[in-house]
């Protein structure tokens, strides 16, 4: 269990949601108040995994979202929400590889080497992450673990020190007032929260790697999420401490990228200030090791589930890891970089943007619709025991999902930085990717027909 939470925590990036969701959601969001919004998110999640834990125990071989929208809404749906899933998780982790690709840019330069270009560190990323995926989870999890208490490390010690001296003005209970909490854009500060928690899904793609999966998984989402909405939140209330609830807003607008290493300056001194930003790469390296071990094995899974080919679905012999999806999302990835390079657009206005819409909007769908395919099922099933774990709860997060993907796609165009043409493009790429999914079903339907109406080698002899 504990190397299924490290993968999710360390996808959920908990140093770079702190350095850079955080600062957004003061000051675009709703203001003071975001540090609430990060419990909120896990509340919602929360009751998602309810039920979908409990679906879990009930069909075979579950994991990925797609298997359980396939059992609760048939087999169209769910190979347009692999699909979609598919687009989704290879624009994670090239929202990070664009990122990380120009601050080791930036930090080169700084400290007197070449002005290489961004994307020639982001095929050295790629390379290194795909040799760890290649192998078994278990080396993934181990540099996982030291890079994510390396970056848990340094916010804990930062907001120690900030909560011991009392801050700028002391503790604050301005966090905390439903004025403060529904003050300025509440739905964009819900949006960027719940940014903050993509990857923690992963759980239920690594069901077939852990020993006890009906216990294992369901415990380690519930440690995931409640684990992550309380890091988010604490550590959110301690930059509203550090600068203090009248001075936190304009900071964050005045320099919203710099805002943790400037406070780590403050607090910690310059040291402090140049580690927290080299855990900020390291937090932003395990973010794309993470989601490259979630796509490798969406595709294993959809190998084995005969939507894709069946050599996806093939398990190393010796490292008895998903090895072809591993290659698989390297390649894609590879071509990604080298497209993104021949097209000359900007890492972090463009790439980053585009890739981290399209990341939260498709991990908010997918969970919609496994929200929709749990009441779907349970609502069929008549033994079932607790209305509150198959009924009530899942009933709870779809509404609260749906919520959150009403105003992802209502702020699109910010999330993306771009005109709500360019916004309203991207978000096309998900009923492109769900009608792929319908044509694939269409035509294995098609080739079976063929293949059943076909005489055997016996029947014509006999003819």
């Amino acid at each position: 269990m504990a190397s299924i939470v490290f993968m999710v925590v360390a996808a959920a990036a908990p140093l770079t949601v702190v350095g850079g969701v955080t600062p957004m959601g003061f000051s675009v969001g709703n203001g003071v108040g975001f540090p609430i919004m990060f419990l909120v998110s896990a509340g919602i999640l929360v009751l998602f995994s309810i039920g979908m834990s409990q679906m879990a125990q009930r069909i075979p071989r579950p994991g990925a979202f797609f298997t359980y929208i396939r059992h609760g809404l048939g087999e169209t749906a769910g190979a347009s929400a692999a699909m979609i899933a598919i687009v989704t998780y290879l624009a994670a982790p090239l929202a990070a590889l664009s990122l990380i690709g120009e601050q080791l840019r930036l930090t080169v330069v700084h400290l007197g080497g070449p002005d290489i270009a961004w994307w020639v560190y982001c095929l050295v990323t790629v390379a290194l992450v795909g040799a760890l995926g290649y192998r078994h989870i278990d080396l993934s999890s181990k540099v996982l673990a030291i890079l994510l208490i390396a970056e848990v490390g340094i916010v804990a010690v930062l907001v120690g020190v900030v909560f011991a001296v009392g801050g700028a003005a002391g503790y604050s209970a301005a966090p905390f007032s439903p004025n403060m909490i529904l003050s300025g854009e509440v739905g964009v500060g819900l949006t960027f929260a719940i940014l903050g928690f993509v990857g923690f899904e992963a759980t239920a793609v690594f069901r077939d790697e852990a020993k006890d999966p009906a216990r294992t998984v369901p415990r380690a989402t519930y440690i995931a999420v409640t684990s992550i909405g309380l890091f988010y939140a604490i550590s959110a209330y301690g930059m509203v401490v550090a600068w203090g609830a009248e001075d936190i807003v304009d900071e964050s607008v005045r320099d919203p990228a710099g805002l943790l290493v400037n406070t780590t300056s403050h607090y910690l001194g310059a040291i402090g200030a140049t580690i927290a930003q080299a855990l900020f790469l390291s937090s932003l390296f395990a973010c794309v090791l993470s989601f490259h071990n979630v796509t490798a094995r969406y595709f294993h899974a959809l190998g084995q589930s005969d939507i894709l080919p069946a050599r996806l679905g093939s398990t190393h012999h010796r490292h008895a890891s998903p090895h072809m999806g591993s290659l698989t999302q390297t390649v894609l990835c590879l071509i990604a970089i080298v497209i993104f390079a021949a097209l000359d657009v900007d890492p972090i206005v463009q790439v980053f943007a585009w890739m981290g819409g399209i990341t939260t909007f498709g991990v908010v769908l997918l969970m919609l619709l496994t929200s929709v395919a749990v009441l779907v099922y349970f609502a069929k099933d008549v033994n079932t025991n607790s209305a509150w774990l198959t009924k009530v709860a899942p009933g709870l997060g779809l509404l609260g999902l749906a919520l959150a993907a009403f105003l992802i796609v209502q702020n699109f165009p910010m999330l993306v930085g771009g005109s709500p043409t360019l916004a309203y493009s991207l978000l096309a790429v998900f009923p492109g990717a769900a009608a792929v999914g319908v044509i694939i079903v269409a035509r294995r339907g098609k080739r079976r027909t063929l293949q059943s109406e076909e005489p055997t080698a016996g029947a014509a002899t006999k003819a």
